[in-house]
């Protein structure tokens, strides 16, 4: 992790933000969406509200009545893995698409309307999967920074500066280095406001993923969270830690979907 986001308010609350580049929704893609659904309703709290009938088994994720994560079913033709996958906001998701095209990525689905909006689903060209997301501001969206939310998204990738070159055709993501004597660590910016973070960690990345975004959530106490992941059948992939940001570990759902858990430093 490279910066935490910036404080919410009251209560944990902030105003939907939907400035181009900033990261507006994330979504798991799954194979068994009940299954998913009783895992992380129980680990964070959440409640879930069905989707329109033509998303088929989509539902938003809710935590006291808020929206704050989506949960969607792998088409079973598409060998594709489980994934957490962030969103960015676009004022123009066809000519954000046609610009991923142009500086090296890939477009794998979309662009398309949905009831709440227009999307589309790429890839950088490093093989790192995100979306592309144009839609209102919905009611009850917008709170961040208490347990259960998602918190913050880095790029796990090979090499840090091909892929900040891409961020910043696309979105106008800013690069800004965490630590001068580590380039390998950056933060993108949106107006000077953090929206995510990248590390190319070089060979270190392992063969089995590839260049990933990882999704980052708010919990109350790490290790116990950790704890309710393995005992409703997820797994620890890095244990528990202090950290400059706070404590964090890194977890896999049932499915294989990885996330990390946070207690932010306020």
């Amino acid at each position: 992790m490279t910066e935490a986001r910036e404080s919410a308010g009251p209560n944990g609350t902030t105003h939907a933000r939907h400035t181009p580049g900033s990261l507006c929704r994330v979504n798991l893609m799954a194979r068994e969406t009940a299954a998913s659904q009783d895992f992380y309703g129980t680990l964070f709290g959440w409640e879930f509200r069905p989707g329109p009938p033509r998303t088929g088994s989509y539902a938003w994720a809710l935590l006291d009545g808020h929206e704050v994560a989506g949960i969607g079913q792998l088409p079973p033709d598409r060998h594709l893995p489980v994934a957490w996958t962030p969103y960015f906001a676009s004022a123009d998701v066809d000519r954000t698409a046609e610009t991923v095209r142009h500086s090296g990525g890939t477009v794998g689905v979309g662009p398309l309307d949905t009831e709440a909006g227009r999307l589309a689903i790429a890839s950088d060209p490093s093989g790192a999967v995100f979306g592309i997301w144009r839609g209102v501001a919905r009611p009850g969206a917008g709170i961040t920074g208490v347990p259960g939310t998602p918190t913050w998204i880095e790029l796990v990738t090979r090499d840090t500066e091909s892929v900040v070159k891409f961020y910043k055709g696309v979105f106008g993501h800013e690069p800004e280095p965490t630590v001068p004597a580590d380039p390998g660590r950056v933060v993108l910016r949106v107006d000077g406001r953090p929206v995510a973070g990248v590390h190319g960690v070089g060979n270190a990345l392992p063969r089995d993923r590839g260049p990933h975004w990882l999704t980052y959530f708010e919990a109350a106490e790490v290790d116990d969270a950790v704890r309710r992941v393995t005992e409703l059948g997820g797994r620890l992939l890095r244990a528990a830690h202090d950290s400059p940001y706070g404590r964090v570990a890194t977890v896999a759902d049932p499915e294989g979907a990885v996330f990390s858990l946070i207690r932010t430093v306020v």
